[in-house]
């Protein structure tokens, strides 16, 4: 049987090249962004696999744009066995006292209300479909585990994605929901091209850094959403090996 996966982010980075991932893979995708043109270049990306992607303009902030989503993506398709919430922010380096009321509500209106809302709807629509169940992998980031030089609100909200991804998995048992983060650190991509020029460390300098293939996202990504419901990932880490993660501070 096909399986159907909801992919938010999907237009652009690592939603669209984990989107095309489980395209190539056999799954039908709905693809959840934005911009109806940025989502429609992911559907082009996918060649012979076109047919299986369904592009659905989206912010993910508005908890009345992701019920409409929801509504349309199971309405084509019937069900949901997988939603990768990827969508997200990231907010330039920013000191607490800098940093206006405005950037922080919209770093929390996406990152983590954004994942709340399509997390709340995948678990309902997983709790009453038949048959029951899927899963849910959410984007947290390095940050959820060790903050970066001024980044309070990304921080902040990556920290709560781990409290999501705790919480939803422990609800989820008794439905055959399988809740899981992947964490991923310095990803080649368009968000981190600032990594080869430098970016702030904790002892106040500023230093260029490693970055790995978006392919090395794929295939961790790949791994979790292969695995039956009887078995789950809760955490995992792909990172650049030479990126100061361990250690950073």
């Amino acid at each position: 049987m096909t399986k159907i996966a909801i992919v938010t982010g999907a237009s652009s980075g690592i939603g669209k090249a984990c989107a095309l991932g489980l395209l190539k893979d056999g799954w039908k995708v709905a693809l959840i962004g934005r911009r109806a043109d940025a989502l429609q270049a992911t559907v082009d990306a996918a060649g012979e696999h076109k047919a299986n992607a369904f592009a659905v303009p989206t912010d993910v902030s508005k908890e009345e744009d992701v019920t409409k989503m929801f509504a349309a993506v199971v309405a084509k398709f019937g069900r949901v066995d997988l939603l990768f919430n990827n969508a997200g922010v990231s907010i330039p380096y920013t000191l607490p006292g800098d940093m206006s009321g405005e950037t922080w509500r919209q770093a929390v209106g996406v990152n983590l209300h954004g994942q709340f809302y399509c997390l709340s709807h995948a678990f309902k629509q997983m709790q009453t479909q038949t048959p029951q169940g899927g899963r849910i992998i959410n984007n947290g980031s390095i940050s959820a585990h060790a903050p970066r030089p001024g980044s309070i609100a990304y921080t902040a909200t990556k920290h709560a994605i781990s409290g999501l991804t705790r919480a939803a998995n422990l609800d989820g048992r008794a439905f055959d929901i399988a809740v899981g983060q992947i964490d991923i650190g310095n990803v080649a991509s368009d968000m981190t091209e600032r990594m080869v020029k430098g970016v702030h460390q904790a002892d106040g300098t500023i230093k260029p850094e490693a970055r790995m293939d978006m392919s090395a996202v794929v295939e961790t990504f790949l791994t979790m959403a292969r695995l039956p419901l009887s078995a789950n990932i809760l955490f995992t880490t792909v990172m650049a090996t030479k990126m100061p993660f361990v250690g950073r501070g």
